[in-house]
């Protein structure tokens, strides 16, 4: 979670040059900045087998035989997947993990950002590192990741035991279970899907498969009661040990907790719930007729349907506003509080909200360029690329991220010079 109180929101712009590294560096990848804009960064090949990171126009002392997957964490650490000498691991702000594997993938922070964990294989077996530690048990297969939100546990649903593509037998018995911190379950399933840490750290929830034609919830390896035609990604609740996960019954879904019944209504489809920060509200994008998208709080959905797509749903800080981003007969836009804006774009990212409630903001493409939308007004500025909005603390301004004509530029903006009222 971004915490900017002690950014420099000072109105204002602050300047670093980005088309010139191009010409120190045989190539430049693509450009990152950090939450805060107080840097930009990309990964930069000096010579043949050459690659390193240049930040604000000065590379890490550290050269590597390659780099991919360059971020910025929430906290504003940055870090790379580096390989050399054929070995595979993570460099953080330009210091590489001490221990190496032959390859390394998936990148999760925790919410602070201050923890990295990463999934590994290493002489062909799968585990998961957190912060450069890896686990002590490993397995023949790995998919499906977890980190706990305070970046204590891992998690992973892993293969237990082998069978090859002939023995359906051995897989209808059983094959895959998750893993805590490395430590698998007893019970094994068809099949494990995604997961879930309790934020006490102290229970993983998974989908599982239970036979050909049944699915339901485990959680710490012990099965809800029920069975299901299908369910999807299970959730804890922000405060408490509770489940939640959508599950389809007689052909249509709604929402069960802990194995019971939590949504009355049930809708052709329903998934990526999401609680508000505090859990008072739960949302989930659903489906009430075929081919029409919406939105419900509290089982209630919103008037307004599109023909294509909602996703990437957002709560404000105090659960009183939700915003979405939603696609319309091939066009994206905003959806807030069951209205839609009328602005139309040929993409849109997810959204955020002031501290305050009152204005809305995200990233959209229009007629090639990029550009920060406010409360349905536009930036009046055509972008090769900007980066996420971020409010003041106070939501008075607006810290907009932004390439133009090969410059990144650090804008800090009054709102009531942006956005709509």
């Amino acid at each position: 979670m971004v915490d900017a109180e002690n950014w420099d929101w000072e109105t204002g712009e602050k300047e670093i040059p980005f088309g010139d590294w191009s010409e120190k560096y045989r190539w430049v990848e693509e450009p990152h900045v950090s939450p805060d804009g107080e840097k930009i960064a990309a990964i930069v090949n000096i010579d043949e087998g050459q690659f390193s990171v240049c930040v604000n126009g000065k590379a890490w002392d550290t050269v590597f035989d390659k780099a991919w997957n360059l971020k910025f964490s929430p906290s504003g650490r940055l870090f790379a997947i580096v390989s050399e000498m054929g070995e595979w691991t993570v460099a953080v702000d330009g210091t590489a993990w001490e221990k190496m594997f032959g390859y390394v993938w998936n990148p999760i922070f925790d919410n602070s950002g201050e923890h990295i964990a990463v999934a590994f294989q290493q002489d062909m077996q799968y585990g998961m590192a957190l912060n450069g530690v890896p686990w002590e048990e490993t397995y023949n297969n790995m998919t499906y990741f977890a980190l706990s939100p305070d970046g204590t546990r891992t998690a992973a649903a892993v293969q237990v035991e082998s069978a090859d593509s002939g023995q359906v037998h051995k897989f209808q018995e059983g094959t895959f279970s998750a893993a805590l911190e490395g430590k698998a379950w007893e019970d094994k399933f068809l099949n494990v899907w995604s997961l879930a840490i309790s934020p006490d750290s102290e229970k993983l929830a998974a989908e599982v498969r239970i036979n050909l034609y049944e699915y339901t919830i485990a959680v710490n390896g012990k099965t809800w009661d029920k069975t299901y035609g299908s369910v999807w990604e299970p959730i804890f609740h922000p405060r408490k040990p509770s489940v939640i996960a959508p599950v389809r019954i007689e052909g249509k879904w709604t929402l069960e907790e802990n194995g019971q019944p939590f949504w009355e209504r049930r809708f052709v489809q329903l998934w990526h719930q999401k609680y508000g920060p505090q859990g008072g509200k739960l949302a989930a994008i659903v489906a009430p007729k075929y081919g029409k998208w919406t939105v419900a709080v509290d089982g209630i959905p919103w008037r307004i349907t599109f023909n294509e797509l909602v996703t990437d749903l957002v709560f404000s800080d105090d659960e009183s506003k939700i915003a979405v981003v939603a696609k319309q007969d091939g066009k994206w836009t905003i959806a807030v509080d069951d209205s839609v804006w009328t602005n139309t774009f040929d993409m849109a990212w997810q959204p955020v909200i002031s501290p305050d409630n009152r204005y809305v903001a995200t990233k959209v493409e229009k007629n090639g360029a990029y550009t920060i939308a406010v409360n349905d007004a536009l930036w009046p500025h055509s972008c090769e690329a900007v980066w996420e909005p971020v409010f003041s603390p106070d939501s008075r301004k607006i810290l907009l991220k932004s390439l133009e004509g090969g410059t990144f530029f650090r804008r800090v903006i009054p709102l009531t010079d942006l956005a709509k009222r």
